[in-house]
């Protein structure tokens, strides 16, 4: 077990290169031409500026 804790840095490298190899499979089977081809409509975005309008500060002009 002396040896595990001189070389735990490679078991490190190994288990990120086994992720970053996974994340690379996963992301070459999306298909992004079929997802935009296919994809949901966004609702209209709602962020209730328009109560702030009535509240202005600015003077009116003539």
């Amino acid at each position: 077990m002396e040896w595990l804790k001189e070389y735990w840095w490679i078991f490190v490298i190994l288990l990120m290169v086994g992720v970053l190899m996974n994340v690379y499979k996963d992301l070459k089977r999306i298909d992004h031409k079929k997802y935009m081809d296919n994809r949901p409509e966004l609702p209209p975005h709602r962020d209730f500026n328009d109560k702030w309008d009535d509240e202005d500060d600015w003077p009116k002009k003539k």
